[in-house]
């Protein structure tokens, strides 16, 4: 025979103070549990968003990132004639690469922030399908730069028509695009000759190769022909699974930190459930043991206390869940640890880590309300009916 559901909820409105505490409590650890988890994913979510399935990048072989990449022009020219290039009217939809990072002061705070500064080609808008939003795309063999929308509302300078000195040179921002919240957004782009010559680089070796195949089957074969080539040490790699491999690092940093901080505020929500639950017990024992003299047994009465333990937790996990939605959306910024540059993402507040908080919050619930049932449950029925 089961406990009445009903006497578990006004059981929780009548100890409402030591409830609300449970509840707050539980809140608090969700909140911090999930925001932590969106930040992740939303620096993953923003360099990843940096790859098209439809697109290969190639670095130097043993490479991990583009800074420690080299690729000549004579090698950029073999893979322009690969089998599985994309064509325009333009030719192959091939653009070499370069990649320095430059200081620039943050509008915030007024202090520096690498920022990368990614020499292109022409092609790098087709290839990547970039549109510029204001101004217009950078004159090839000018010191002229366009940047993404978050370096314009990130870092001092980067207005429409400013002047910018950096690596021995005055650049003129020519215009703004559009890279559709990915990491490219955080980035600024020159023409990739010029970067070279400000940088006294050779003027013909890139450190990446971005190609866009005709489609994504097609990767396989262009990448069997390139690295079986005896003229070529490439890594070729999709270029989705090159930024996600990017993100591993902070990624996994932000998520062990988080969850640690968020287990050793579950432990405290887990004592203070446990506070809640027998304190409960401790008041209400003469009901515990008429309600076993009457017949409820043992597993309905172990029950009946998981459940309001399980009611405080899930509207403890409920409440936590709806006060960091607002996060969703929220521009922060991070350094990437693979480029030392700073990287404008926004928090991603998905419903899979909703669904985990409130999972969370249930876990945290049969903790702190196990323990105090099984007490109730052994009570002795005789000692405490005495008492009435």
């Amino acid at each position: 025979m089961a406990i009445p559901l009903n006497y578990n909820l006004n059981s929780l409105r009548v100890r409402w103070s030591s409830t609300v505490v449970a509840v707050l409590g539980i809140a608090g650890t969700v909140g911090v549990f999930v925001a932590v988890l969106a930040l992740a994913k939303g620096f993953k979510t923003t360099l990843v968003a940096s790859g098209s399935p439809g697109n290969a990048l190639l670095l130097r072989g043993g490479s991990t990132s583009e800074m420690s990449s080299a690729i000549s022009l004579d090698q950029e020219h073999i893979i322009e004639d690969a089998p599985g290039v994309a064509r325009d009217s333009s030719g192959p939809l091939v653009s070499g690469e370069v990649v320095v990072i430059a200081p620039f002061p943050l509008k915030a705070t007024g202090t520096d922030a690498n920022v990368q500064v990614r020499g292109v080609s022409p092609k790098a808008l087709a290839v990547r399908n970039i549109k510029v939003v204001s101004g217009r795309f950078f004159q090839p063999g000018l010191d002229e730069l366009v940047v993404g929308r978050n370096v314009a509302g990130t870092y001092s300078g980067f207005d429409l028509g400013n002047t910018v000195k950096f690596g021995g040179g005055t650049w003129k921002v020519v215009g703004v695009f559009d890279a559709g919240g990915s990491a490219f957004d955080s980035e600024v782009w020159a023409d990739a000759h010029v970067l070279n010559g400000v940088y006294k680089r050779p003027e013909n070796n890139f450190q990446s190769v971005t190609v866009r195949l005709t489609s994504p089957e097609a990767f396989q074969h262009f990448k069997d022909t390139l690295t079986s080539d005896p003229r070529l040490t490439l890594d070729v790699e999709r270029e989705l699974e090159y930024y996600d491999k990017q993100s591993r690092a902070l990624t996994t940093l932000i998520t062990v930190l988080g969850t640690l901080v968020a287990l050793v505020m579950g432990v405290g929500a887990v004592f203070g459930a446990l506070n809640t639950m027998y304190s409960a017990v401790a008041e209400r024992s003469r009901e515990i043991a008429t309600m076993r003299a009457l017949g409820f047994g043992t597993g309905s009465v172990v029950t009946s206390f998981v459940f309001e333990a399980l009611c405080i937790a899930f509207v403890g996990g409920l409440i936590g869940c709806l006060g960091v939605l607002p996060l969703n959306g929220m521009t922060t910024g991070a350094m990437n640890w693979q480029t030392f540059s700073h990287l404008a993402f926004a928090f991603r507040v998905t419903p899979p880590l909703l669904v985990g908080g409130i999972v969370f919050a249930l876990i945290m619930g049969v903790a702190g309300g196990v323990p105090p049932a099984v007490r109730a449950a052994r009570a002795r029925i005789a000692v405490a009916l005495r008492e009435l």
